[in-house]
């Protein structure tokens, strides 16, 4: 008798069944394009442009960012890590050495060479596996109410026998890695090795990042500290009295410090993700992140209606650029002195 009953329910399942799944059996596939980005830039000002880019395209963005300190390198080593089974389609990095470093471990792929026509061969790779845009520079943050913001006044400092009053970031992450690769390749090791030696037996103030280098020097608890342009502008435009001097190698170049972008090798997206990286390499971007807070400095060809919208800060910083190492001076050095200065922190509380 309940066998009897339960079949005769079973007309009345199928019918209700049919109705409320066959409209979900008869979609076609969904036709929403997506897009997989590691981004290490910082998500207050790379979102903004994610979204402008998902509006302007129908391009769903999923992204994955990384708020560590050591954030491009944690994004890098990802990267690494899931070479053999891709997840990432495009990686939107905010320096440079590690993007070569994966370009040279062949975790990147090759893109469309128009894709990078606008930049100089200084801020792209020859083979047309990454490309910079968007520089910060390094520099020195200095306390106009502390000493003067001239060359000459920083070369003396930095010769005297009492640093206490000047800042450094711990070099083992970030644009002061980068900074100690690039010191690395054109003084050499060894001279940076005893560099960094001297600089610490004068005493200076090493703290855990540049925004704490800014700190120290907006507060006038130091004359004046290497940090980043972004960094020297958050103290700017804080009211603080601070201006800044671009930071020089032995042969007197700048180091500038783009962000990069790059196609990973057997992204899922290809195409979409070249469409992405066209849309990050335009000039319109660049304006973007130079109309930013942080005032990134366009490095890629401008138009003349381009230059004249940029923030007047800018402009300055752009003759900075043009006078920088190349992007890639340093990636060489790189592994040597992570592993140096690793080994010089073990066991060290930071």
């Amino acid at each position: 008798m309940a066998a009897s009953r339960s079949k005769s329910w079973l007309p009345v399942i199928l019918v209700v069944l049919t109705a409320v799944l066959g409209p979900w059996l008869m979609r076609p596939p969904s036709t929403q394009k997506t897009l997989t980005i590691y981004c290490a830039h910082d998500s207050v000002f790379a979102d903004a442009i994610l979204r402008d880019f998902e509006r302007e395209t129908g391009i769903q963005v999923d992204v994955r960012y990384d708020e560590e300190a050591n954030k491009s390198l944690g994004l890098t080593n990802l990267l690494l890590t899931e070479k053999s089974s891709p997840r990432c389609d495009v990686f939107w990095n905010n320096q440079a050495h590690g993007t070569i470093r994966l370009a040279e471990a062949g975790v990147l792929d090759e893109c469309p060479a128009e894709l990078f026509e606008r930049f100089p061969d200084a801020f792209r790779d020859p083979k047309n596996r990454w490309c910079g845009f968007g520089g910060r520079l390094r520099v020195y943050a200095v306390n106009v109410e502390k000493m003067a913001a001239v060359e000459d006044a920083i070369v003396e400092r930095l010769n005297a026998n009492d640093l206490s009053r000047v800042a450094i970031a711990v070099p083992l992450f970030g644009t002061t890695l980068t900074n100690y690769s690039v010191l690395a390749e054109t003084m050499g090791l060894d001279e940076l090795k005893a560099w960094h030696n001297s600089i610490h037996q004068r005493g200076i103030r090493e703290v855990r990042g540049n925004g704490a280098v800014k700190d120290l020097v907006a507060a006038g608890a130091c004359d004046f500290g290497l940090t980043d342009t972004d960094d020297a502008f958050a103290a700017i435009d804080a009211g603080k009295p601070v201006e800044m001097l671009p930071v020089r190698t032995p042969d007197r170049r700048t180091i500038c410090i783009p962000n990069t972008v790059a196609l990973i090798k057997g992204a899922k997206h290809p195409e979409e993700a070249k469409r992405f990286i066209r849309y990050l390499l335009s000039e319109v971007t660049e304006r973007k992140l130079a109309e930013s807070s942080s005032r990134q400095v366009p490095l890629g060809k401008l138009s003349d209606a381009g230059r004249e919208a940029l923030p007047k800060q800018v402009l300055p910083l752009m003759q900075w650029a043009a006078e920088s190492v190349s992007v890639s001076t340093g990636a060489a050095e790189d592994a040597a002195v992570l592993e140096w200065l690793t080994g010089l922190y073990k066991g060290r509380e930071q």
